[in-house]
């Protein structure tokens, strides 16, 4: 009912809006032609619909001009959506409604191969068009869809020229990657296969290979495609793993991202050697001249404090400023916190500045100056109270300064998946401290209740930290439990619970979670590295970029063999034979004539998939299923009594003559 009032009301609106601004309601009344022509709607219906609308009107006015107006306007919207449903409802879409790739590939079969990929990609009525493929996609027709990319993404010839759908596919839907990655990641794999070309045809143990990656690298302004970035976030370890993306992320990786990658982190790592230096190497040293000591250590410190700390915070302070101008804000228990810090480098990072703050307020030297005493001395009453929490403060910068150097392990995928799969173990190794704990909190409380005098069992805090230490192998008073049987038998059991026990349900858990991880393991490192490279891109010098792309020669038209000029837009690679074993040429050849307007000619395996195999198996299955039925029958009446015989002759004579009669008729 809510869906007839907003037809209802649309309709109403629609019919005045008609007289008011003709021109844009023509070219609105034809965008939604044109999506009924998806819906797959009859055009026999809008005469009926139209007069029961006016019959509705009629009983709610007297107005007979009303009435006229409302039935005229009416009239013409109805003609106008007739006319763009009949213009619009080709065979490649009624074949799209069947969500039949084999009725699709029927109809494009007689398309003029000039135009064979526009008759998959653009139906134009008037000023409005709609695009066959991305129908099918929103509308979940994916086997229609599929062989719409597969026919699209061929290679066909003939005399005179190439025909390939790729540029005019990416032309027209710039952002279809994102949209398979969105409505039908199961489509990306096809789309992925059809950008490559393999000679079957080796030479000296290596086989020709072309991929078609000019549209994954840039976009139509000739600047970095975000095609990476769809891809990585859709999180798909199998898909990052396809030899174009592969190819297109090391690409770049390496001939692009990585040196500003490089010196980014190279300053990180400055500091973390400065750092290093001021905290944990200078401080301890005692036989050099002191004076000379101190002024090298403050002068390390400000620089941290001015030029890490202060780094940070700038970088803080932007990103949270972008990310509330744009609303890029996530929830978590309901509290908003900007979209950069759900990642593991975003709230380290700030952890981190947290920490050089806490510093900068508790430093010694500063505590210290103007107290008297000698140049850069922590040796002061405000120092010296002060120098344990900043001693803590410091280790806890320190812990955070090595965990961002995790993101180094990109240089190496091997190291990067070992990082990454060191990191998805990590949530079983929490669920078990949570177990330990749980026990160390159950058995400590009820060893607070047992009448013993061990000193290291005397309280709650100090029985939990006497268990933690047996269950990590540091407790060396087992000698003094022999005084106290009960005692011992409490530390037994929890030793059976949670050695025993829960160290080995952990081993147990880390190999499964070890062996669900280690298949896609590459795949993560590479939606890592994936990740790094859009993140850098945008920090490449544009010279770099075109001189990458002037280097590639996208535009340069790739062999197919010797002198045999294919099509542009790839790179040509070597692989070796015995990789992707290729025994028939990919590219289709047609003889016959070279114009553009006429269609390709029937090929052989058109429509001979897997679905028509089983549909002819299941034919035959059912014929002999019949004369199997049918032989039987027979078998059974011949052996039946003389009486029965003469009521089958007297039968089927009578059925001879009815049968002459009607054919007579």
């Amino acid at each position: 009912t809510t869906r007839l009032h907003f037809i209802a009301d649309r309709l109403v609106t629609m019919t005045q809006d008609i007289y008011k601004d003709p021109k844009r309601m023509v070219e609105d009344i034809s965008a939604l032609g044109l999506r009924h022509v998806g819906y797959g709607i009859p055009t026999d219906l809008f005469g009926p619909f139209v007069t029961a609308c006016v019959q509705v009107i009629r009983m709610l006015t007297d107005n007979d001009a009303a009435e006229e107006a409302f039935r005229w306007s009416l009239s013409l919207i109805s003609r106008i959506l007739t006319r763009v449903i009949n213009e619009g409802s080709t065979i490649v879409m009624k074949a799209i409604n069947a969500n039949s790739g084999k009725q699709l590939r029927r109809a494009v079969g007689c398309a003029p191969r000039g135009k064979r990929a526009l008759w998959m990609l653009n139906i134009q009525v008037g000023t409005q068009s709609i695009s066959p493929l991305m129908w099918a996609i929103e509308t979940g027709s994916l086997d229609a869809a599929k062989s719409i990319i597969t026919d699209l993404l061929i290679i066909r010839a003939d005399r005179d020229r190439y025909y390939y759908g790729m540029d005019i596919l990416f032309e027209r839907h710039p952002d279809i990657i994102k949209r398979l990655c969105t409505d039908a990641p199961a489509l990306m794999t096809p789309l992925l296969d059809g950008l490559i070309w393999r000679s079957r045809i080796t030479d000296n143990g290596q086989r020709r290979v072309n991929f078609y990656i000019r549209h994954l690298l840039m976009d139509e302004n000739s600047e970095f495609a975000k095609a990476t970035e769809w891809i990585t976030e859709n999180n798909d370890p199998k898909l990052v793993c396809h030899p174009v993306v592969s190819l297109v992320t090391d690409m770049v990786w390496g001939r692009v991202a990585f040196r500003t990658f490089l010196f980014g982190r190279a300053w990180f790592l400055f500091t973390l050697i400065v750092f290093v230096t001021s905290q944990s190497m200078l401080a301890r040293v005692t036989s050099v001249n002191a004076d000379s000591v101190r002024i090298v250590v403050f002068a390390l410190r400000c620089f941290i404090y001015l030029c890490s700390m202060g780094q940070w915070i700038m970088y803080h302070v932007k990103n949270t400023v972008r990310d509330v101008r744009n609303g890029a804000l996530v929830r978590i228990d309901r509290i908003p916190i900007p979209e950069y810090l759900a990642q593991w480098q975003g709230w380290s990072s700030l952890i981190l500045t947290g920490f050089l703050v806490a510093m900068f307020f508790m430093e010694p030297i500063l505590q210290c100056i103007g107290s008297g005493g000698d140049l850069f001395t922590k040796q002061c009453k405000n120092g010296q109270d002060l120098s344990f929490p900043y001693s803590v403060a410091s280790t806890g910068a320190m812990l955070i300064y090595f965990m961002l150097l995790i993101d180094l392990s990109v240089f190496s995928t091997r190291v990067s998946a070992f990082a990454l799969v060191c990191s998805r173990v990590l949530s079983e190794v929490a669920l078990f401290l949570f177990g330990i704990t749980f026990f160390v909190a159950a058995f400590a409380c009820a060893i607070s209740c047992l009448e013993q005098d061990q000193a290291g069992f005397s309280s709650i805090p100090r029985a939990a930290l006497s268990l933690y230490k047996i269950t990590f192998g540091m407790f060396s008073g087992y000698d003094e439990l022999e005084e106290d049987p009960a005692l011992l038998f409490v530390c037994f059991v929890y030793v059976v619970i949670t050695i025993i026990f829960m160290l080995n349900l952990l081993i147990a858990q880390l190999n499964c979670a070890y062996q669900a991880t280690y298949l896609d393991m590459l795949g993560y490192a590479r939606l890592n590295r994936g990740k790094i490279v859009y993140e850098t891109m945008p920090s490449v010098p544009k010279w770099r970029w075109e001189a990458f792309v002037r280097v590639l020669s996208l535009d340069e038209c790739l062999e197919f063999g010797e002198g045999d000029m294919g099509v542009p837009g790839g790179v040509t690679v070597f692989e070796p034979a015995s990789a992707n074993i290729t025994t028939v040429d990919m590219i289709r050849r047609f003889g016959g004539s070279t114009s553009p307007a006429a269609p390709w000619t029937k090929e052989d395996n058109l429509g001979d998939d897997e679905e028509d195999r089983f549909e002819r198996m299941e034919k035959l299955m059912q014929k002999a299923m019949k004369r199997m039925s049918g032989s039987k029958g027979g078998r059974k009446g011949g052996g039946a009594g003389g009486s029965s015989m003469g009521m089958e002759e007297h039968q089927s004579s009578g059925g001879s003559a009815g049968g002459g009669e009607d054919s007579s008729e």
